[in-house]
Order: structure tokens, then C-alpha cells, then sequence
């Protein structure tokens, strides 16, 4: 099943450009990967396959107005959401210059009024309070709920991207939904789930 119907079947409803985004998307990516190696996904359907990652929540998240998505990389899943959710205010937050550098860029060549690109550590950031937190492959869960206690509230919502090691990670953590897809586990934090 390619992307669209997958994301289709799920009943994620997405922009009318949004398709038309990815692909530019996914064109810069593969140019910018062969110089910068800036992600694993080196072909077209890892790159589907990373996407589709990154959307599947949107088959049960709430509409959010602010996002932070912590350690972006090459847009995983922060510049995603951002494009299949254009009225979200969404803060892409990664420390290295050549990601944040094609961030910025395709910030730009896709006019993404809605997206914010931070090149600093986050822990480096002014505090201020997000709906939702995300990331992906950054760092354990105990370490990402210090990362983010500065701009989170009672009424934030966390979602972090895990593996199956997320079950280790959670012990000590009473309140959390895990959604299990494949291989993926979607660790979702915050008291209004």
C-alpha cells in the first residue's frame, strides 16, 4: 500500500498541498542526504515509511495550537506535522547546523508560515509552554521529561516516537498510554489523555 492509501485507511485527513509538500520534501532530502547525510532513509520508501511514522498519530492526537518537536534531525517527525498541520504553530528544535540548515531551507522553499527552526540544544532555550512535546530517537524517556519540563504545564501533552524498550523506560511513570503499531510504540504522557 503506498503512502497516500495507508495514511488514507487510517482516515488522516491532510491539507489539499500536503502531498504536493512531501514530495518537494522528499526530493531536497535525497539531494541533501548524498552531501550531508542527514538521515538513515536513503531511498523513497524508507522515506514513506518514515513519514507515515511520524503522521500516525494524528489518527488519535487532539488539535494542538503549539508544538515543540525536540531534536527534529532531518524533520522527523516535527517538519511532518508541521506540514500536515499548517494551523499549528510548530518549533523545530536541533543542534546541528547542517539539519537545521535544510530545515530553514525547506521552511522556506515551502512557505511554512507555521514553522519556527531553533538551532540550539534545547535545554539552551528561554522557557515558554507548548500544547504538545515530541520526539524521536533522541534520548531515553526519564531525560526527555527533564528536557521539557520548562515548557510543558499541567495541560501539555507529550509524545515521544520510542522502540520496544519503552516499556523499561516507564516503570516509574503512572500515568502513560502506549500505542503499539509494528515495530513503533507511541508513548503518549500528560493528564488530559
Amino acid at each position: 500500500m503506498d503512502l497516500k492509501a495507508q495514511l488514507q485507511s487510517d482516515n488522516i485527513i491532510l491539507p489539499n498541498n500536503f502531498f504536493h509538500h512531501i514530495d518537494r520534501y522528499k526530493e531536497h532530502l535525497m539531494k541533501w542526504n548524498k552531501i550531508h547525510n542527514l538521515t538513515g532513509a536513503k531511498d523513497e520508501h524508507i522515506l514513506d515509511e518514515f513519514i507515515y511514522d511520524a503522521l500516525y498519530p494524528l489518527s488519535f492526537l487532539p488539535k494542538v495550537n503549539k508544538l515543540m518537536d525536540i531534536g527534529t534531525g532531518a524533520g522527523f517527525p516535527g517538519m511532518i506535522l508541521a506540514m500536515a498541520l499548517p494551523q499549528t504553530q510548530v518549533t523545530l528544535v536541533e543542534p546541528l547546523t547542517k539539519r537545521a540548515s535544510f530545515l530553514q531551507f525547506i521552511k522556506a522553499d515551502l512557505e511554512l508560515t507555521n514553522v519556527t527552526v531553533v538551532k540550539k540544544r534545547v535545554e539552551h532555550m528561554q522557557a515558554q509552554i507548548f500544547d504538545l512535546i515530541t520526539s524521536r530517537a533522541v534520548t531515553d524517556t526519564k531525560m526527555l521529561l527533564e528536557l521539557s519540563k520548562n515548557f510543558r504545564d499541567s495541560n501539555s501533552k507529550l509524545l515521544f516516537y520510542k522502540g520496544e524498550r519503552v516499556f523499561d523506560e516507564v516503570l516509574e511513570i503512572k500515568k502513560h498510554t502506549i500505542i503499539e503499531r509494528e515495530n513503533r510504540h507511541y508513548l503518549l504522557l500528560g493528564d488530559n489523555i
